[in-house]
């Protein structure tokens, strides 16, 4: 049998309702993979080796006398370090938040448990989820596992870096303008920010409370399905929670791309934020796979990334400094310097700036939803070059904000990254975005499985 470490989640899964795994085995294996990586990739910031283990022998006897209760029963999924796990600390990645304990389980972890998963790492990130790589934090940042040399996207770094190297199957992160999108462009990986809503974000420290998204990060599409399954559905404790319907989104990945309207929005990469070559031919590429499947593909414009930008600033450093104004103002000295840089310009922002950007944000959504009057999903490019040199500064101040994500933040929309492409310089990954309309999920996840099955990148991994 392949080892159990490369199993996605779903293959996993089945062996384990099969009795061919068990999820004793399956942890073992991958907390010898985690040993053997770990001192490469920084990744991991607590190792919960000793719980999880008691949690997967649970699964295995209850899995042995009733079958097991979710695709996800016995099955290791990371947790980014701004996810509470109940008796555990969540760091944040920073000095700040070294000895906060959380009381709870977050929503979505209380969700995952309940589901069977079992926990055996808190994941790095860059400091509360906005600093960047750092160097000056009481954890090194994450790397790259294609090459440990770059950076791994970010703000969810140590979830992309932990899927992408085989590591574990399944991980959690956040996004506010990326931030599952990002490692999951620069790692190979499948990343969905869900509808704004969809998915519980009570129990997750907050960068920008009408801004954050909690999403699931797998290497293929179905495992990406079966975890937003258990995470999604409403919380009366979270304000932004939205009362939807059960769903399965695992229904539809079979259905193809026959018959769907795709709005490709090559404005974006070619025009507002010219992308490097190798990323618009890779767009290029796609866009041209997906017609060969059925699709009908044309051009659509929205209004240009500098706006989207600009409003998600305005939005996110004024909400994010109410979240760290007390902290800003009697230990800035605790901050990694490139978080207090990004975090200081909130401060400032008044409030007829917010108020004008969250009327200009209503706008913008109402732009983007009325492209999905003519078009079912929209492609775009996610970020606009390969991976950079992770201890480059200037490289990755250059190339942070060269992306397409931002705007689905802003607009609620859901929105994943899949792997399109392989830079020929460095043999790093690169993705593109399938958008949809509010609560789309199982429309773009059955477009990206129909993209997932026609492209050659699914098989392909780090080399470690």
């Amino acid at each position: 049998m392949t080892a159990p470490h490369l199993l996605p989640l779903a293959e996993a899964a089945a062996l384990i309702a099969a009795r061919r795994l068990s999820p004793v085995e399956l942890l073992q294996d991958c907390l010898a993979r985690i040993a053997a990586l770990e001192p490469q990739l920084h990744a991991v910031i607590r190792l919960l080796a000793e719980d999880a283990m008691a949690a997967a022998r649970a699964a295995e006897a209850e899995i042995a006398t009733h079958g097991p209760r979710t695709p996800l029963h016995g099955i290791p999924v990371g947790l980014k370090d701004i996810i509470d796990l109940a008796g555990q600390p969540t760091t944040c990645h920073s000095k700040l938040q070294l000895d906060r304990v959380a009381g709870t389980d977050a929503a979505v972890v209380a969700r995952l448990r309940a589901a069977g998963a079992v926990f055996p790492a808190k994941l790095a990130t860059h400091e509360f989820a906005i600093g960047g790589p750092a160097f000056d934090l009481p954890f090194p940042p994450a790397r790259n596992p294609w090459n440990t040399a770059h950076h791994p996207g970010g703000s969810s770094s140590g979830s992309g870096a932990a899927v992408a190297a085989r590591m574990l199957p399944a991980a959690l992160g956040t996004d506010t303008g990326g931030s599952v999108r990002h490692p999951a462009t620069h790692c190979g990986l499948v990343g969905l920010k869900p509808t704004y809503g969809l998915v519980s974000r009570r129990g997750v420290f907050p960068l920008s409370f009408t801004l954050d998204h909690v999403g699931p990060m797998t290497r293929t599409v179905r495992d990406n399905a079966l975890l937003l399954n258990a995470i999604a559905g409403h919380d009366p404790g979270d304000p932004g929670s939205a009362a939807r319907p059960a769903e399965d989104y695992t229904l539809g990945l079979n259905d193809g791309v026959a018959g769907l309207r795709i709005g490709f929005v090559r404005h974006f990469h070619a025009a507002d934020v010219p992308a490097s070559p190798e990323v618009a031919a890779a767009l290029e590429a796609a866009a041209a796979l997906l017609a060969a499947e059925g699709a009908a593909v044309r051009d659509v414009t929205l209004p240009p990334l500098g706006e989207f930008a600009a409003v998600n600033r305005a939005i996110m450093l004024p909400e994010a400094a109410s979240v760290h104004e007390a902290w800003l103002r009697e230990r800035p000295g605790d901050y990694a310097a490139l978080t207090r840089r990004r975090l200081l310009p909130g401060m400032f922002i008044s409030g007829a700036d917010y108020v004008q950007a969250q009327r200009r944000r209503r706008q913008l959504t109402e732009a983007v939803q009325a492209a999905f009057a003519e078009v079912d999903l929209l492609l775009c490019a996610s970020s606009m070059d390969p991976a950079c040199l992770i201890e480059d500064a200037a490289e990755v101040e250059r190339t942070y904000p060269r992306q397409a994500r931002t705007p689905f933040n802003v607009t609620g929309h859901p929105a994943i990254s899949v792997m399109c492409g392989v830079s020929k310089a460095a043999g790093l990954p690169l993705g593109l975005q399938l958008v949809g309309p509010a609560f789309g999920e199982a429309l773009i996840l059955r477009a990206a499985a129909a993209y997932e099955r026609a492209a050659p990148w699914r098989e392909m991994m780090p080399r470690l």
